[in-house]
């Protein structure tokens, strides 16, 4: 048996540098984002990220030289269900309860991760394949609204606008309320769903309200943290 040349790490291929060592500091740095970013949302530094991994800053930069990188590393499984969400609301042989139910859903996986329900109300240039999925999605999103329109159950001046808008508003209510009062979201998607539909729709039973106590928790959270800063971007191209 050969013994590998001096200039070469052990378990290190000729070639390839330190190519497992590399593959493992990038799966601890996508684990951390994902841990901070589901918790924290967006606004956490790449600094941040690199402590949470146990990583050095040149080394989270070489394996995601700017955050636009690393979000779509982080959210494009996230993504790919979001595009999922429409292509099943598409299949539902009746469009208004696949439209309800695609709000319903994406509405969901805003609130159980902070991060997810940044990206979705921001937009990601640099992030060519993350973006190319957001419009795939809002392509059909755009087919699906026209279905349930077709029903008469979806008022007709319902744009995809109010889509942007709900997910914004649903992003801020998920940063809002937190731990303390988790299903807040669901009351706000209650009673939206209720002004997009047209008379005579069938709707959904509207969730309960949060209690007082919970309510008042989340604001005493918010007032600890204050309002989330970022910017929103649009669901569509």
């Amino acid at each position: 048996m050969t013994s590998p040349p001096s200039d070469q790490t052990p378990g290190q291929q000729p070639g390839t540098g330190l190519r497992a060592d590399a593959e493992r500091n990038r799966c601890r740095i996508l684990a951390a984002a994902r841990r901070l970013y589901a918790a924290e949302g967006l606004g956490v530094s790449m600094a941040s990220v690199a402590r949470e991994a146990g990583v050095g800053k040149a080394t989270l930069s070489r394996r995601f030289p700017a955050k636009d990188d690393l979000v779509a590393a982080v959210f494009a499984e996230r993504m790919d269900a979001y595009a999922a969400a429409v292509t099943v609301a598409l299949d539902d042989p009746d469009p208004w309860h696949g439209f309800t139910g695609y709000l319903h859903a994406v509405c969901a996986m805003q609130a159980a991760d902070r991060g997810f329900a940044d990206v979705l109300t921001m937009t990601f240039p640099a992030a060519k394949a993350l973006e190319a999925r957001r419009a795939e999605a809002y392509n059909r999103l755009l087919e699906l609204i026209t279905r349930a329109k077709d029903t008469g159950h979806l008022r007709d001046d319902f744009t995809h606008q109010d889509v942007v808008i709900l997910l914004m508003a649903n992003a801020g209510v998920v940063t809002a309320t937190g731990d303390a009062a988790p299903d807040t979201w669901r009351r706000l998607v209650g009673h939206m769903l209720r002004s997009y539909a047209a008379p005579g729709a069938p709707i959904p039973a509207l969730p309960e309200a949060p209690r007082p106590a919970a309510l008042y928790r989340a604001m005493v959270r918010l007032s600890r943290t204050g309002p989330d800063t970022a910017q929103g971007g649009g669901l569509g191209p």
